[in-house]
């Protein structure tokens, strides 16, 4: 199982929610294989929640729903993996599923080698129904120690919302990615929001267990099971992606890649910011600016003033293998502002005599050297993102 760098694939659940099939399934797969999605690095294709029967068999077995499902779970595992993909798919870990299905209280050990009996490489294991006088940390311990007894190498991936704060604990238990937020909605406040709420915590994420901040809704554009409230613009979604790629989270496709735009397409296979969300060292980045920017544009359309909006600006430091070095400019605001990065906060102050010579991760433009400070000006919701090397001034 490859966990040095953060998990990436496709899940259904953000674009089709209840409304899966083995067909929907089998033509995702095809084509992110026809499209390069397997090369770009996006491994696995997970099915979520609502894909079983109401009730388990006379064996107390989980069974997929025969009219969404009619060849069996084993069948579909089957043909992912004959694409060259791994196969995922969704329990919970209290006495119902979020959607009300049979779920995985109590019923760990038999749940797991069923999985593990279809050919699954994935769980994700949600945190839904559970029962008050329960101790959930045990209860994942327990799905931990299910998966590892059949035998076969299955990515855990914990979902309880951060409930007690899984950043501290998800870890020592066997988990290889935990949810730390509620779930993302396809709007700028809700990813943008999710985002920033982990900055402080993804110090602790890293090889082998990584902090999952939810699935991309990167190509909705407004369409689909968690499309609420206004839906994104393209701007929208570059911010989003950077975001995930600058603080090295899972990236798991929401979006129906059957039907990407050509510009959300390329966003989520771009190398240079792929390249820096799969650095090898995995390193968290940090904050070397929150707060007002530098300037304070009028945006007419809004009716507000961009210094309205006191903790809007963001840049982020992040050290790469290699000797490179990343940097996110990222507007908050819905009116344009300039993103100050002053070097000396990430460690390079004038007296150094080293400057950096950057690079535009995204389009590759060759920016020059610089000394002292780069600031960015940028549009609403825009972002920027950066490859910097040090060299003597």
């Amino acid at each position: 199982m490859h966990l040095l760098t953060p998990p990436m694939g496709w899940n259904s659940w953000n674009t089709f929610g209840p409304n899966i099939s083995d067909d929907l399934i089998r033509e995702t797969a095809r084509v992110m294989k026809e499209k390069g999605y397997l090369e770009a690095g996006y491994r696995y294709i997970v099915i979520d929640d609502c894909w079983s029967l109401k009730e388990r068999d006379e064996q107390g077995r989980l069974v997929p729903d025969p009219e969404k499902f009619p060849h069996g779970m084993k069948a579909l595992s089957d043909y992912v993996h004959s694409l060259g993909f791994l196969f995922g798919m969704y329990s919970c870990a209290g006495v119902q599923t979020c959607a009300g299905y049979p779920s995985s209280y109590d019923h760990e050990f038999v749940d797991a080698q069923t999985f593990a009996d279809w050919g699954v490489d994935y769980l994700k294991y949600d945190f839904c129904n559970f029962p008050a006088s329960a101790d959930g940390k045990n209860r994942y311990a327990t799905m931990s120690m299910a998966l590892k007894a059949t035998g076969r190498d299955i990515l855990f991936a914990a979902c309880n919302w951060g409930t007690n704060e899984p950043w501290k604990w998800m870890k020592s238990l066997g988990a290889h990615m935990y949810r730390s937020t509620g779930d993302i909605q396809d709007n700028f406040k809700s990813f943008s929001s999710i985002a920033r709420s982990q900055l402080d915590n993804f110090c602790m994420s890293g090889a082998y267990c990584f902090n999952d901040i939810d699935m991309l809704t990167v190509g909705m554009y407004g369409k689909g099971n968690v499309a609420l409230g206004q839906a994104c613009t393209d701007m929208d979604y570059q911010t989003q992606f950077a975001l995930w790629c600058m603080l090295s989270a899972p990236l798991m496709l929401g979006g129906d890649v059957r039907n990407m735009t050509a510009f959300s397409e390329s966003l989520v296979k771009n190398p240079g910011l792929l390249r820096i969300n799969q650095d090898g060292e995995c390193r968290p980045p940090y904050p070397v600016y929150r707060g007002r920017g530098l300037n304070n544009d009028y945006d007419p359309e809004t009716n507000s003033w961009w210094h309205e909006y006191p903790d809007s600006g963001l840049t982020l430091f992040k050290h790469l293998s290699g000797g490179e070095f990343a940097l996110g400019y990222f507007n908050f605001a819905p009116a344009s502002g300039e993103i100050p990065c002053i070097f000396a906060d990430a460690g390079l102050p004038y007296g150094s005599g080293v400057a950096l010579h950057l690079t535009d991760a995204i389009t590759g433009e060759d920016l020059g050297c610089h000394r002292d400070y780069f600031h960015v000006k940028l549009p609403a919701h825009g972002s920027r993102v950066l490859l910097a090397r040090m060299i003597k001034a």
